[in-house]
């Protein structure tokens, strides 16, 4: 009698053991999941925007050298090569280095010069036309064009640049536009402006629902647009393209707002 008692309380005993590390496990692999799926919580998302004013502290723009001229190839490769020098010793002297000027393009395209043939009547028969044979298209001459962009860091100098250019030798000037040299730096105010308030509308929007904002489960991003690109053409149609010096045009860099948008999602508790 007394061995089936204790046989009893031991099974008894075994059962609740077994019941007990079952819901220790279940614990453990519920919370292990909702670890690494947090869109098992019960959750929500609040959007905000940070936004901060920045002056633009860099200037950068291209110019070209565009010269046409007869079949001697050599000689046209020359003059275009002394003209883009020109421009670019121009550049330098004006306190720009060399790691801020960059070739970005070398091209040379022939120009051709094709013949118009129309079909003539044949003896053998009034109003029966051929064609005429057309000898092929026959190339008259190049143009050679090379493209150099610039990085102004002193804005002062922009538009003494812009204009000196095309005096030493560059015939087309492109591209003008701001950037911000440091704009990571930027970024990351308006980063955190945007989270700051994204939590106090967590916050405000937890108090009317009538819960509390638990663990911050996902953060997700989104920037504004790169720098724009201003219209250049505009600015420098006064004094270019004549014998006497360009009047070097006023640039003004303004101001550019650099905006971040953050979501965050809480675990609602």
């Amino acid at each position: 009698m007394m061995n089936e008692r204790i046989k009893d309380v031991l099974g008894v005993v075994v059962i609740l053991g077994l019941v007990f590390f079952a819901y220790v496990i279940w614990v453990y692999v519920d919370a292990y999941s909702k670890s690494i799926e947090p869109s098992s919580f019960r959750s929500f998302q609040i959007s905000a925007e940070g936004k901060e004013v920045a002056i633009p502290d860099i200037a950068e723009f291209t110019f070209s050298v565009i010269t046409e001229g007869g079949t001697n190839l050599q000689a046209l490769q020359t003059q275009s090569s002394e003209k883009t020098n020109a421009a670019i010793e121009y550049v330098k002297s004006q306190g720009v280095e060399a790691k801020d000027i960059k070739t970005q393009g070398y091209n040379v395209n022939p120009r051709y010069q094709y013949f118009d043939c129309k079909p003539r009547p044949l003896p053998i028969g009034e109003g029966v036309l051929v064609p005429e044979a057309c000898p092929p298209a026959e190339i008259v001459g190049y143009t050679i064009s090379q493209t150099v962009s610039v990085k102004v860091r002193d804005l002062q100098k922009a538009g003494v640049l812009l204009s000196g250019v095309v005096d030493n030798g560059a015939n087309n000037v492109s591209q003008l536009f701001f950037t911000i040299d440091d704009r990571d730096a930027v970024e990351s105010r308006a980063r955190a402006q945007a989270i700051e308030k994204a939590k106090v509308k967590a916050e405000a929007v937890a108090k009317a629902g009538g819960f509390r904002v638990g663990r911050l489960l996902s953060i997700q991003e989104s920037g504004s647009p790169y720098d724009p690109l201003y219209e250049l053409d505009r600015a420098l149609e006064q004094g270019i393209g004549g014998a006497a010096p360009s009047v070097a045009p006023k640039v003004e860099p303004g101001s550019q707002d650099v905006t971040v948008n953050v979501t965050l999602r809480y675990e609602i508790q």
